[in-house]
């Protein structure tokens, strides 16, 4: 049996232990302030754990919106959330393109909105995906493989310039000129086409010292790869500021990010609304996961949480 076999038998047990559990699930619900028979999205449904159990709270006259544009994942919610499925309306759509779905549907009005972020366990833990640095797979990195740019076409058709353009704002590195200087030659002999191959690269740029501290040498230049394959801030930006019209007086939007450029999106939206008094921030600062929490699904350590309610129109 291959490495990475071995490796993807082990990752399939830590995914059915983790991926059912959601991050910050009693502080969102909390804050989502769930009433029965109400109305709720779930924008990012992911392992369904957030959404079976707004499902349990609202009550059998509740429903639920759930969206998700990896296919694969709405697979799997139709087993997670098999007892709610006549109160679940699943949508295989980027959730960018909220208002859309919601006027097609006929929704007027949400009691709460749900948004929380990022990768989900299962894909970063399948080796055929491309998104994670610890197994040797294609470089894919799409959330929805229906769409048509691949990672390997990113590292391969971008220039110096915009690759390490890419690598320093999505991923925050510091060596992100190195970075695209050594992909760049790197690919003049043959092209880039696999995780391994990357992460080849990335370490060779680095210099040993700077290797040897912090978190995995590729892991901020695969975060950079994904948030631009899959133009995630920009979807972050979109879907957000499409929700909040939905929301009913009283209604709250719950979301939760995974890094800064995410966290500083969804604070900025929420000042920005609150100083139109069309939205009262409920979280003057980001929640964090307790340290229990994190000790429990490791996924959580760098989770935060922001919420904020719609104000009645002043008419």
């Amino acid at each position: 049996m291959k490495n990475w076999q071995k490796k993807w038998e082990k990752a399939v047990l830590l995914v059915a232990e983790v991926e059912h559990i959601p991050v910050m699930l009693e502080t969102a619900l909390d804050l989502l302030a769930l009433k029965e028979g109400g109305t709720y999205v779930d924008c990012t449904l992911g392992g369904g754990g957030h959404a079976g159990e707004i499902l349990r709270r609202i009550g059998p006259r509740g429903r639920l919106i759930g969206f998700d544009k990896d296919g694969k994942a709405l697979e799997r919610i139709k087993d997670v959330l098999a007892p709610y499925l006549d109160r679940v309306t699943l949508v295989k759509c980027d959730f960018r393109h909220l208002a859309v779905v919601l006027k097609k549907l006929g929704v007027i009005q949400v009691d709460g909105i749900l948004f929380d972020l990022g990768v989900s366990a299962y894909q970063l833990l399948d080796p055929e995906r491309g998104f994670s640095y610890n197994y040797d797979a294609p470089l894919d990195m799409r959330m929805d493989e229906g769409s048509q740019t691949t990672a390997k076409d990113l590292v391969n058709s971008l220039s110096e310039r915009e690759l390490a353009d890419i690598i320093f704002r999505y991923g925050e590195e510091k060596w992100a000129r190195r970075i695209a200087r050594f992909i760049v030659e790197r690919r003049e002999s043959a092209p880039i086409t696999t995780t391994h191959q990357l992460v080849e690269i990335i370490k060779d740029a680095i210099p040993a010292a700077a290797r040897r501290k912090g978190p995995h040498p590729a892991r901020r230049t695969f975060q950079a790869l994904r948030i631009a394959v899959n133009d995630e801030l920009a979807g972050i930006e979109e879907g957000v500021r499409a929700g909040i019209p939905f929301l009913s007086a009283g209604g709250r939007i719950v979301v939760i990010t995974f890094h800064s450029l995410e966290d500083r999106i969804v604070k900025n939206i929420f000042r920005e609304y609150a100083g139109a008094s069309i939205l009262q921030i409920i979280t003057k600062k980001p929640l964090v996961p307790s340290p229990a929490e994190c000790r429990q699904n490791p996924r959580a350590r760098s989770a935060k949480l922001r919420a904020a309610e719609k104000l009645p129109s002043i008419m």
